[in-house]
């Protein structure tokens, strides 16, 4: 019986596995979304691996909330005209961006280095 947890209750309806809490009031969701993703050693690379020879500049290690990666995301789009996503915490810009991306995230206070050769 260790091993055991309510997962319902009568009164609150489905139960968080992490809180305990009803799912409609849970908390854990909203102090995980809350937390940095990146450890602050921010790295700005290029890589072509599994994308047939098309390269995409990645910016890792960014300490921001997932909300906070959205936004600037948004902003080196706009910026070095063209697409790209985050993804895992990890900002992708389609092509070879690099020197633009590093003198925008300088801007911005934010000290970025290339990585890779």
């Amino acid at each position: 019986m260790k091993n055991s947890r309510p997962v319902y209750s009568t009164d609150k309806g489905r139960l968080c596995p992490a809180c305990l809490n009803a799912t409609s009031a849970c908390t854990c969701k909203t102090e995980a979304a809350a937390l940095p993703v990146g450890d602050g050693n921010v790295k700005v690379r290029r890589e072509t691996k599994g994308r047939k020879g098309k390269g995409v500049s990645l910016i890792e290690g960014l300490a921001l909330t997932p909300a906070e990666l959205d936004a600037l995301a948004k902003q080196l789009k706009t910026r070095c005209g063209s697409g790209g996503a985050v993804k895992n915490g990890i900002i992708e810009i389609q092509g070879d961006h690099r020197p633009v991306i590093i003198e925008f995230l300088k801007n911005k206070g934010i000290n970025a280095k290339l990585a890779g050769g």
